[in-house]
């Protein structure tokens, strides 16, 4: 107990909904994977410096510019739902305010709420339309008002981080270094890095989520690597 006599929280929580951090890293973790074996898989192919270094930069470009545009129509067409859906039942509150204010009552009750106490809260809330629109959308569409997302965000985000991870495999050819292995080294520090990273927001250990990282990176490197070799080889 503290000296005022409330009880003290001795634990934190994790962040299960990753933040910033889980799309951020996961977005370059796709750039980096992806662009690191299709220069693997024209590396294999041939030894041409300038058509590895086309194929990389066709490969940031594409791939950031799909992630953006793909996250911008979902989170887009997400939000427009939630919208909508928190529309219905603004209608809903205007036009029949005792019947849903007795179903947050009922929502709290489910909750292990004791019905009298349950009925006095919702009471209270739908006392101000705006807070009782705001417990309704949390209880039925589980999504909060000030919270939605934004696609423009969204998509500027993808394309960032995807950006940034698809130029690490690249970036040494760019500063004249020829060959795969130099390029194949900078991936596999960022791959393991990267998957380190991940585990802020995982129950993992920060090795254990960086070597899987990089097993998954290397073998998908690996195939198209095996891939280009042969095709080039015919």
């Amino acid at each position: 107990m503290s000296p005022g006599g409330r009880a003290e929280i001795h634990h934190e929580h994790r962040d299960v909904n990753g933040g910033w951090l889980r799309p951020s890293v996961f977005g370059a973790m796709d750039g980096l994977v992806s662009n690191f074996a299709l220069i693997a898989g024209v590396a294999g192919g041939t030894t041409s410096t300038r058509v590895i270094v086309l194929a990389g930069v066709a490969g940031l470009a594409a791939g950031s510019f799909s992630m953006a545009g793909g996250e911008y129509v979902s989170v887009a067409s997400q939000r427009e739902l939630a919208l909508a859906e928190i529309d219905v039942e603004r209608s809903e509150i205007e036009r029949h305010p005792e019947a849903e204010q007795e179903e947050l009552a009922k929502f709290y009750e489910g909750r292990g709420v004791d019905p009298v106490v349950a009925a006095e809260v919702a009471r209270q809330i739908s006392l101000d339309p705006v807070k009782a629109l705001e417990a309704h959308a949390s209880a039925e569409l589980g999504v909060t008002l000030e919270d939605l997302p934004s696609p423009k965000t969204a998509a500027l985000s993808s394309f960032l981080a995807f950006s940034v991870g698809a130029l690490l495999p690249l970036l040494p050819y760019l500063l004249g270094v020829t060959g795969l292995v130099t390029s194949a080294v900078v991936s596999c520090v960022a791959l393991f890095g990267a998957g380190a990273l991940v585990s802020r927001v995982t129950a993992r250990s920060w090795w254990y989520s960086g070597l899987r990282q990089l097993v998954v990176g290397v073998i998908a490197a690996g195939l198209t690597f095996t891939l280009g070799n042969l095709l080039g080889g015919s």
